[in-house]
C-alpha cells in the first residue's frame, strides 16, 4: 500500500510533464543517480531550448545520455517491419513500472475522450497556451500534433554519432498522441555492427509553448536484415510545405532548431494555416509518413526519390474547425 501511495503521489505532477518514447533500450530508463532505479522516472522528458550542442546532444544537459540501457538490451527495428514505444510524461505511468497499472491509452495515466481536443476535454484543464496540457503534448488536437521520428547512427559508440552519420529513418505523423505508437521500418535497412547501432528519438511540437526541440537516446538493432547498401550521408532539412519540389530529398539529418548553436533550419513568417512557422517531422519538411525508404545511397528505394511528399495538412492555432 505504501509504494502505491507513493507512485499515486509522484505521478500526481503530471499535468506540467512533457513527453517522452519509453522502452527498455532507452538511455536513462532507470533516471540520472547512479545505483537508483526511479520508477517514476521523467528525466528524458525535459525539451530542449537555447542550448549548447554538448547539452542538447542526446539530452546531456541532465546527464542522460550517460546511463545507457543494460547490457543486451536493445530497440529492435525490423526490416520492413515496425516497432512500437510507449510516449509518455514519466515512466510510471508504461508497462515498465509498476506492473503496468497505472498504464491508460494515454500518456499520462488518464482516461481521455478519443476525440480529445480543447472543445471536447472531458473536465481537462486548458494550458495556458489554449492547448491539452493533461498530457502536455503541445497540441489542441490530434490533427495538429506535429509528428515525431526516430534516428539511426551505424556507430555503436554514443560518442561517435554526430548529425553527419545521424539519419531520420521512419516518422509517425499526428504523434505524440496515445501512449503505444508504432513506427515503421525501411525494407532495406543493413544490419547493425555486433555492438547494435544509436537510435534518436525526436519531436518539434507545432506551436502550443515554448518552441523547443526534443532528443534522446536508445541503443538499437536490425532484425531480418537482408541489404548491405549503406544509408547515405544525410542532409539538412528545408521548410518546404508551399512548393514540396524544393524539400530536401533522400537521407536527411534531425532537426536542430532554437538552440543556442548547431541549428541547421531557420523558419520565418507565416505557414499556410495562418500560424507562426514550426519546422517538424511531416511534409512540411519534406518528410513522409512512416519508413524513410529515399534514405539510401543506392537501391531499388531510391525511386521513391522522385515521388512528392504527400501534402499532409498539420493544423495550427489559426485552424479553429478541430475534429
Amino acid at each position: 500500500m505504501a509504494l502505491k501511495l507513493l507512485a499515486l503521489s509522484s505521478l500526481a505532477g503530471l499535468a506540467h510533464a512533457h513527453m517522452a518514447a519509453f522502452h527498455k533500450a532507452m538511455y536513462c530508463l532507470n533516471g540520472t543517480v547512479a545505483g537508483q532505479v526511479n520508477y517514476n522516472n521523467d528525466d528524458p522528458v525535459s525539451p530542449l531550448w537555447m542550448l549548447g550542442k554538448s547539452d542538447y546532444w542526446f539530452h546531456h544537459f541532465n546527464q542522460c545520455d550517460e546511463f545507457p540501457p543494460a547490457e543486451g538490451d536493445f530497440l529492435e527495428l525490423p526490416a520492413g517491419g515496425s516497432f512500437t514505444v510507449e510516449i509518455a510524461a514519466n515512466r510510471g505511468v508504461t508497462s515498465l513500472s509498476y506492473n503496468g497499472q497505472y498504464a491508460t491509452e494515454w500518456g499520462d495515466g488518464g482516461n481521455h475522450p478519443e476525440d480529445y481536443s480543447i472543445t471536447n476535454l472531458a473536465g481537462a484543464p486548458l494550458s495556458d497556451s489554449d492547448c491539452i496540457s493533461v498530457p502536455n503534448m503541445h497540441t489542441q488536437n490530434q490533427s495538429m500534433a506535429a509528428g515525431s521520428a526516430f534516428a539511426i547512427s551505424y556507430e555503436s559508440d554514443l560518442s561517435q554519432v554526430t548529425m553527419d552519420n545521424l539519419a531520420v529513418f521512419t516518422v509517425r505523423y499526428n504523434t505524440p498522441w496515445k501512449r503505444i505508437a508504432s513506427f515503421d521500418v525501411p525494407q532495406d535497412m543493413p544490419a547493425c555492427p555486433a555492438g547494435g547501432c544509436t537510435c534518436a528519438w525526436v519531436w518539434i511540437p507545432n506551436g502550443c509553448g515554448e518552441p523547443n526541440i526534443y532528443m534522446q537516446g536508445f541503443k538499437c538493432m536490425v532484425t531480418n536484415a537482408t541489404s548491405t547498401i549503406p544509408i547515405a550521408t544525410p542532409k539538412a532539412p528545408v521548410w518546404c510545405q508551399e512548393d514540396q519540389s524544393t524539400c530536401t530529398q533522400g537521407a536527411k539529418q534531425i532537426l536542430i532548431w532554437n538552440q543556442a548553436e548547431g541549428n541547421n533550419i531557420a523558419v520565418n513568417g507565416s505557414d499556410l494555416s495562418g500560424s507562426p512557422k514550426s519546422p517538424a517531422y511531416n511534409s512540411n519538411c519534406g518528410f513522409k509518413d512512416g519508413a524513410q525508404n529515399d534514405i539510401f545511397a543506392t537501391s531499388s528505394s531510391a525511386a521513391a526519390l522522385s515521388s512528392p511528399v504527400a501534402t499532409h495538412h498539420i493544423y495550427g492555432p489559426a485552424d479553429r474547425g478541430f475534429q
